[in-house]
């Protein structure tokens, strides 16, 4: 049994992910205001005078608000969207749509905030995108009025993110982005097996990277002719949520490269300890035994082709790969083309527990908004922050996005099981495909948007019984890491940290290959850790262990 994700929460939200977290060590060139003085109470045409959490906002007289869309080549824009229009009518607030393509859109993005020509609300923000922006005071430092966004602040504390929020503040003391909220956490990318064949040669679902290990060598005796592990996102997704359990951060995971940093050690990098050397080792132990595929580890997955893991599925070579449950729908689409539907059984299974302990990354947020700091000068200043706090963390809010107007193309009943109305499809989600108007292309609901903020109940409407067990299997048997150590760089810092981790990144990025392919001796461990120190390690890690202690002293 398989789920559906949308496009977004498969490979390109990893996509954003990286670029954030890279991102986060960028100056941006941009010149900008220094912060306005504002007076929200004083700046309120069209505010409610009154407005809670879990109200529903309408502006008190009309109001357009620019916002920047990323528009996907398979999600086009059209004019007909019925989204906007439920949005005007429940809200009183027109969005007037920016676009930018997926293709470079993080590059559009900095260019237009650079520039002065974003738009007030600025989307599709991961945690550190804003950090580029902050110096420059080309958007708004949010901290400063979430006292005016009351779903905001009854959701961080209900669902236990006060202190997640807190690391958010840059040098100044201050956070400049509201991400989307999530109830419950869990991987977007785990592990996803054929089921039916793990029973067959009488493993079943692995919990640990030894039963994965003893798992694919009798599949690989089954199926000689298999390689019956794969990755398929250029090995970067494999060494991510498979680096957790072995104690350490890599792959899309790697962000700045520092671990540790908890009770006032200092900050390590990650790819010169023993964990992440373990964790290389038993990747290669895999190549070299013929059970990771190696092709896999270098190429990205297109879900097609000659080289694409679902086209290796349906020829059933892989019997095991990296995705998330939108990607499981691709290689359920290959499957019922050779081995037909009903003769196979696809499952998301949680990461598997390693040396580490049964471990998944840190808690974290989704994607949310920042917003450019021109807003600061316009009479509607507080019904904005009304309308997006509306837009972004109130219940209802969320439920149309995601599902569109109950009654009409939804139906919920008395125990919150929610429906598609007849003649409504979802087919990104593999809900009543073809079965009519299709929700996100036709209506466009359920775009990224609809993701940012979802509570469990959410989630779990439209995705099938098995994500329901997988968030189960996640929460009851792996624990989080710890948060990140919070190390926020000042203004003149950040070019410099820029500038030294790119490399060192970018070498971790090229040995940790090598290393697995077996294209490079692991005696030449210590000889790799030398040359990090030669690019400039150790004035990196000092650079960003004294922002932790500066972070720290100002606690």
């Amino acid at each position: 049994m398989i789920t559906a994700r949308s496009p977004l929460t498969s490979r390109r939200a990893f996509v954003g992910l990286t670029a954030a977290t890279l991102g986060s060590l960028t100056l941006a060139s941009c010149g900008g205001s220094e912060d306005a003085e504002v007076d929200p109470a004083s700046q309120n045409v069209g505010a409610m005078e009154t407005f809670e959490a879990d109200q529903q906002f309408k502006a008190t007289e009309p109001i357009t608000v620019s916002i920047l869309w990323t528009d996907w080549p398979e999600q086009p824009v059209k004019e007909t969207w019925q989204v906007f229009d439920r949005i005007k009518e429940l809200t009183n607030v027109q969005l007037e749509l920016t676009h930018v393509p997926f293709s470079d859109s993080v590059e559009k993005r900095s260019l237009l905030i650079s520039a002065g020509d974003a738009p007030t609300i600025i989307p599709l923000i991961y945690r550190g995108d804003e950090t580029p922006f902050v110096s420059s005071g080309a958007i708004l430092p949010m901290s400063d009025f979430v006292e005016h966004m009351p779903n905001f602040r009854k959701y961080v504390e209900e669902w236990d993110q006060a202190e997640m929020v807190e690391n958010l503040k840059q040098a100044d003391g201050k956070y400049y982005m509201l991400p989307g909220l999530q109830e419950v956490w869990v991987p977007s990318f785990s592990l996803i097996i054929r089921k039916d064949v793990w029973e067959e040669i009488g493993i079943g679902i692995p919990s640990t990277w030894d039963e994965v290990h003893e798992g694919l060598q009798a599949i690989k005796e089954k199926y000689p002719d298999s390689l019956p592990l794969a990755d398929g996102f250029e090995g970067q997704s494999l060494i991510n949520y498979g680096g957790y359990s072995f104690g350490t951060r890599a792959g899309w995971g790697f962000g700045d490269g520092t671990i540790g940093g908890q009770d006032g050690e200092p900050l390590r990098y990650a790819a010169t300890t023993e964990e992440y050397k373990a964790m290389v080792e038993y990747y290669r132990t895999l190549v070299a035994e013929g059970l990771l595929d190696p092709e896999t580890l270098t190429a990205a997955n297109d879900g097609s082709g000659a080289g694409g893991v679902a086209e290796k599925f349906a020829k059933e070579t892989c019997f095991a790969a990296s995705g998330s449950s939108g990607t499981a729908i691709e290689f359920a689409q290959a499957l019922d083309e050779t081995v037909g539907k009903g003769n196979y059984d696809l499952q998301l299974i949680p990461p598997p527990a390693g040396p580490g302990g049964n471990i998944m990354g840190p808690r974290n947020f989704w994607h949310g908004f920042m917003l450019n700091s021109e807003i600061a000068e316009s009479e509607n200043f507080l019904a904005i922050l009304q309308f997006l706090d509306w837009l972004y963390f109130n219940p209802e809010a969320r439920e149309m996005q995601r599902w569109g107007i109950e009654g009409e193309t939804y139906t919920k009943s008395e125990d919150g099981t929610i429906e598609l109305a007849d003649g409504y499809s979802l087919d990104s989600f593999d809900l009543n495909v073809g079965a009519g108007t299709d929700l996100l292309k036709d209506l466009g609901f359920s775009t990224f948007m609809a993701e940012a903020t979802e509570s469990r109940a959410l989630k779990e409407s439209y995705n099938s019984a098995a994500f329901t067990e997988y968030i189960d299997g996640v929460l009851e048997n792996l624990e989080s890491m710890p948060p990140w150590a919070p190390a926020p760089l000042e203004e003149a810092e950040l070019e410099q940290a820029s500038l030294m981790a790119t490399p060192l990144k970018d070498a971790v990025d090229t040995a940790t290959l090598q290393f697995m392919l077996g294209d490079r001796d692991m005696g030449e461990w210590d000889a790799f850790a030398a040359e990090l120190e030669a690019s400039g390690l150790q004035n990196y890690m000092d650079l960003i262990n004294g922002a932790r202690e500066r972070f720290l002293e100002s606690s």
